[in-house]
């Protein structure tokens, strides 16, 4: 009897896992490899790929994408399944499938992209009761769902009011956008207020040079900072920082924070700050060399200058390709790539007042609100798609030397 192919067991669908995946098959196909030769699998939930940088918009519909077809033209086989237990030593994933059956798939080369969840610290009292996020796309459209719900109340303080718990990145986007949208839901003269409470001194966290692009949007819109607060408890009713301070809102919106998917417990190996795991620049798993951590699970430079990739779908397009296909090199014992990614670049969303694009990790200021919210619109509905179904296009699109600045 002929031996199984050795086989690529991928963890997640999104943008890391997408990519390693198309990577991996592209590698395949240049090393001139039958598709059956090297297996690849993808595991995930869905073979569905959710945007989650979009997550924040009034509508949220557009924020998908279909990746049945593209794994088939691509050769990738997907495995429908939510992933329990990572077994190093018997190179095993134990995953629960569509109907509630434990199953499990061997591997030769495992690639971890499962991604990152928000951060609920329990320290937080109601946290998990009362506060809403859009950290993913069920959660995005159960705020939705409150939010045109608030319609349906009395005129109140606590009933116009939206507090964002956290101003960063995910906070100042969905903040910026919350005036209009409670407006179009409230009626355009109702007198909606937006708070952000930061726990830092200020909204600083793009830097000196764009921070006060960020704060004049914010006075545009008529956001409110609350800085220097760390948040206490939340109800119902609002919000309780640990000074005291009281803000009114059946509205409370959580932000603060990301953590790396908790597989990443599961593997044997060093693991930083936030859950990520520390990898060589081949994106190997230090001290586990057939597991590959990749996305929002991996802590590895950028640069010789020592940035770090971040969580965010520019960074994990990126480390996906690279994943791929030095899993498969690897297997096929070609040489590896080490992963680098040099360029850098942001835009960040402001609601009506535009958007900031940004470049170079001191966030050097290039475009600013009408021609910011271009860019940002192209990269929200060109770049950060996936390929067509078609087999040559997304073994092209795969190739790690072509990099995303979404």
């Amino acid at each position: 009897m002929a031996s199984p192919a050795p086989k690529i067991v991928i963890i997640g669908a999104g943008f890391a896992g997408m990519w390693a995946a198309l990577s991996a098959a592209r590698k395949r196909e240049l090393a001139g490899k039958a598709d059956n030769f090297v297996e690849i699998v993808l595991v995930a939930p869905e073979p569905t790929l959710y945007i989650r940088p979009r997550l924040y918009e009034n509508d949220v519909s557009g924020a998908s994408a279909p990746l049945t077809d593209l794994f088939a033209a691509a050769g990738v086989r997907y495995v429908q399944g939510l992933v329990q237990k990572i077994d190093v030593k018997e190179k095993l994933v134990g995953y629960a499938s569509a109907d509630g059956n434990s199953s499990t798939l061997l591997y030769d080369r495992l690639i971890l992209a499962s991604g990152s969840t928000l951060f609920r610290p329990h320290a937080v009292a109601g946290l998990a009761e009362y506060s809403f996020d859009a950290d993913q796309m069920e959660s995005a459209l159960k705020l939705d769902v409150h939010l045109k719900s608030l319609a349906t109340l009395p005129d109140s303080p606590s009933r116009n009011t939206v507090v964002v718990c956290g101003g960063g990145f995910t906070g100042a986007e969905i903040a910026s956008e919350m005036p209009r949208r409670l407006r179009s839901i409230l009626g355009e003269t109702a007198n909606v207020r937006v708070v952000v409470i930061e726990r830092g001194d200020s909204i600083n966290f793009m830097g000196p040079k764009s921070s006060p692009v960020v704060a004049e949007a914010f006075v545009s819109l008529g956001v409110e900072v609350v800085a220097g607060q760390s948040i206490a408890s939340i109800d119902a009713e609002g919000v309780t920082t640990a000074s005291g301070t009281r803000i009114a809102s059946k509205t409370v919106i959580w932000t603060a924070g990301m953590r790396a998917s908790p597989l990443t417990a599961q593997i044997p190996a060093e693991q930083d700050d936030i859950g990520r795991l520390f990898v060589t620049q081949d994106l190997k798993v230090v001290g586990v060399d057939h597991v590959y951590a990749t996305g929002d699970t991996a802590h590895v430079a950028t640069d010789d200058k020592g940035h770090l990739a971040l969580m965010s779908c520019q960074h994990a397009m990126n480390l996906g390709k690279s994943a791929g296909d030095n899993a498969m090199s690897d297997l096929l014992g070609l040489p590896e790539t080490p992963y680098g990614q040099p360029f850098y670049a942001t835009c960040l969303a402001l609601g009506p007042w535009g958007a900031l694009f940004t470049t170079g990790w001191d966030r050097d200021v290039s475009l600013v609100k009408e021609e910011g919210y271009k860019m940002k619109t192209q990269i929200n509905t060109q770049l950060i798609y996936p390929p067509p179904p078609n087999r040559a296009a997304a073994l092209a699109a795969a190739d790690p030397a072509q990099q995303s600045i979404a």
